[in-house]
């Protein structure tokens, strides 16, 4: 049996200025370090994070306590973002409820929450999680790269299949979370066509969606880029090479067709009614914590 390792650490919450530029957060925390999914594109492999060996899975002694200690004293009940380099549904939180622990303290102190997953274990937590979005605002991404099961099955192995989060999504929204879809990374040569997207744009729709989201690109970081290759070319031999010949030594690799794509990756979320603009999609989850307060008042 696996069990999780513990770090020591003095802090969990960190204040972020970031906010305006992504999904509006005011707080970041990461309650786990590493994963085991084993995305073959991950960017938390990076160095730049300071995360050794990145597949084992780890937490920090005391989370729970230092994470009240500081929401405790924290003046302004913003919005805390989990997940942005660890999944906070990982293995690990069914058996040792990090995440549950800390959304419940989320909750007894007024606080937002924005989570990215790809994890239908989010699922557990669907009450909570109307707790909170009563008194502040609540935001839930689920991570999709490809509408392909098979091609997702290579790039994410340890994650269930895209057909599977669509219904995690869909499920979220009959209990009236706010939720959508976060197309990254888009990966170059891989699924970085209309096809692809097309039909991501459609399942969102169909699951209800509030939004779907996309940078239309990858990083390929120190550390990343060589995990990357190797097994990239498991799946297109020789395709690093094509990597290397058009980015050679870029971290922000987009795609060649970038323009185009972003243009008909709009004109389908258009199509659909389906908000894909940052500053729209702020605005609009945290509106429904002001229509909360009116009703309220009534």
């Amino acid at each position: 049996m696996v069990f999780i390792e513990y770090v020591k650490t003095r802090t969990i919450m960190t204040k972020t200025d970031q906010g305006k530029r992504w999904f509006g957060i005011d707080y970041h925390m990461n309650l786990y370090r590493g994963c085991s999914y084993g995305c073959i594109y991950c960017d938390s492999r990076s160095d730049t994070y300071h995360i050794k060996n990145f597949d084992v899975i780890r937490s920090k002694v005391d989370v729970l306590k230092i994470l009240e200690e500081e929401l405790s004293t924290k003046s302004y009940k913003g919005v805390v973002s989990f997940g942005t380099l660890s999944d906070p549904y990982n293995e690990q939180e069914e058996k040792y409820k990090i995440t549950r622990g800390a959304l419940e303290l989320i909750k007894k102190y007024g606080f937002g929450v924005s989570i990215d997953t790809k994890s239908d274990l989010i699922l557990r937590d669907i009450e909570l999680l109307q707790e909170i979005q009563k008194n502040n605002s609540v935001i839930i991404k689920i991570s999709i790269t490809t509408a392909d099961d098979k091609l997702a099955k290579f790039l994410e192995p340890n994650v269930i299949s895209s057909s599977k989060r669509f219904e995690v999504l869909k499920t979220l929204r009959k209990n009236d979370i706010y939720a959508g879809v976060l197309m990254t990374p888009v990966l170059p040569f891989v699924t970085d066509n209309e096809d692809n997207i097309r039909k991501i744009v459609k399942k969102a729709s169909d699951s209800n969606a509030n939004f779907i989201y996309t940078k239309m690109g990858m990083t390929l970081r120190s550390n990343v880029h060589d995990y990357y290759y190797k097994n990239i070319d498991k799946l297109y031999v020789g395709l690093s090479n094509d990597y290397k010949t058009v980015y050679g030594n870029n971290v922000v690799c987009n795609p060649l067709k970038y323009p185009d794509l972003l243009e008909f990756f709009v004109k389908e979320c258009n199509k659909y009614h389906l908000l894909c603009d940052m500053g729209e999609i702020i605005k609009d989850y945290k509106r429904k914590v002001k229509l909360n307060e009116q009703i309220s008042l009534f």
